[in-house]
């Protein structure tokens, strides 16, 4: 197998409804005009909506390779900036309820793109299922989106509550999503970080946020990035910065910085499950 790097970066939340997806897609793009080779992950495998937040057309799923009437080069779609994406299929139970062997040959699918992958960004599905505890705990770096809201706030608590207790996982990278002012961010990843100080093992580092724009709706509504729609809106700028930031993040020289870890740590979580 490959022995090229490759970043993964889960992007999850305790709630559904907090922008993981746009997050995801408009972070893939911004790491993409850094000159990254970006392929996003659709990792709700039951309830797909990247190729519908952007406006593509996806063909063939995940659902086709599990199946053996493809490889993943052949389900891959090209969307803007660059970027590649790997469609999963929505409302297919089955995709939700994969076996360990299945899921451990949808990654391995992956693992034999690694030459051909800088970054690879997983936007996984809301709560704490089995599939989204997997994802999250073999990716190298996990950016949990957070809302001023108190069910975000609260599930996100409760996200991170069972991934360091029962996972060992300790290092969260916090963006807060739709707030009004810059101040509204470090406020709110305050109110997150009163709560795991006292309680939780953990550490937390806030990332930056993005704010609250209308030309964020206005995109998704056009089935486009807001990087690409509006790229001189406070939400695409704010993006770009968040990029440029997790493109600072460094890579581990050890199997760790290698896709191949990924799989197997992902493999272990399922067999585990």
């Amino acid at each position: 197998m490959a022995k090229h790097p490759v970043q993964v970066i889960a992007v999850t939340g305790g709630k559904g409804g907090v922008g993981k997806s746009n997050m995801s897609v408009n972070l893939a793009i911004g790491l993409a005009e850094l000159g990254r080779r970006v392929v996003v992950l659709d990792a709700d495998l039951g309830l797909a909506n990247i190729d519908i937040l952007l406006g593509i057309s996806a063909g063939r799923t995940i659902e086709n390779v599990l199946a053996g009437e493809c490889d993943l080069r052949d389900i891959m779609v090209r969307g803007p900036g660059g970027i590649r994406i790997v469609p999963a299929a929505s409302g297919t139970q089955k995709l939700s309820q994969l076996n360990t062997l299945e899921h451990a040959g949808l990654i391995q699918a992956f693992s034999d793109l690694a030459d051909d992958i800088d970054v690879l960004i997983v936007d996984t599905a809301a709560g704490i299922s089995d599939t989204v505890i997997s994802f999250v705990c073999a990716a190298q770096e996990v950016i949990m989106v957070v809302t001023d809201e108190p069910t975000s706030i609260t599930d996100a608590y409760a996200q991170i509550k069972l991934l360091s207790r029962d996972y060992g996982m300790f290092r969260f990278r916090i963006v807060a999503n739709m707030v009004r002012t810059p101040q509204d961010g470090h406020a709110l990843f305050a109110k997150l970080t009163k709560v795991t100080d006292r309680f939780l093992d953990v550490a937390l580092q806030y990332v930056g946020a993005i704010p609250q724009d209308d030309a964020v709706k206005r995109a998704v509504q056009r089935q486009k990035a807001v990087i690409e729609a509006y790229p001189r809106s406070r939400a695409a700028i704010a993006f770009r910065a968040l990029a440029k930031k997790v493109d600072s993040w460094p890579l581990a020289s050890t199997p760790r910085g290698h896709l191949e870890f990924f799989v197997d740590r992902l493999v272990q979580q399922q067999v585990g499950a």
